[in-house]
């Protein structure tokens, strides 16, 4: 399975986290297939002077899409991210989405859980998903 994937980080070094992060990915998950270029881009969904900058990637695993999710939120923890956000948004030195999911065949993967929803419900929403994820799907 295709797993496309949306990293982002508005504190610290956001450029050198996202780059540990992919690294990370990489140990834990599989090697990433296709990486965009960095996006720097206003906060969504809440006010702060820290801009963010995101970046997609693809990885290719067999892992099942919870697994991929639980492994991306300790990527998150090891990373100092202290607490998953609930619908309420705030700064915070990493964040992982995973954004779609496409089987063998091609075919987009729907999850929905309590836990996940594939794909993310609010990624067309987002330039800073949208323009990432248009540049690795070509």
């Amino acid at each position: 399975m295709i797993y496309y994937l949306s990293l982002g980080a508005n504190l610290g070094e956001r450029e050198q986290t996202l780059r540990r992060a992919m690294r990370m990915i990489e140990q834990q998950i599989s090697p990433i297939l296709r990486c965009s270029s960095f996006y720097y881009s206003e906060p969504w969904g809440f006010d702060s002077p820290n801009p963010f900058c995101n970046l997609c990637c693809a990885v290719e695993t067999t892992l099942p899409p919870i697994e991929v999710l639980h492994t991306t939120q300790a990527i998150e923890r090891a990373l100092g991210r202290k607490e998953k956000s609930d619908g309420h948004y705030s700064d915070r030195p990493i964040d992982i989405d995973l954004i779609r999911a496409v089987d063998e065949q091609g075919l987009e993967v729907f999850v929905d859980t309590p836990e996940l929803t594939l794909p993310h419900q609010l990624w067309q929403q987002r330039d800073f998903v949208k323009v990432p994820l248009a540049e690795i799907m070509q």
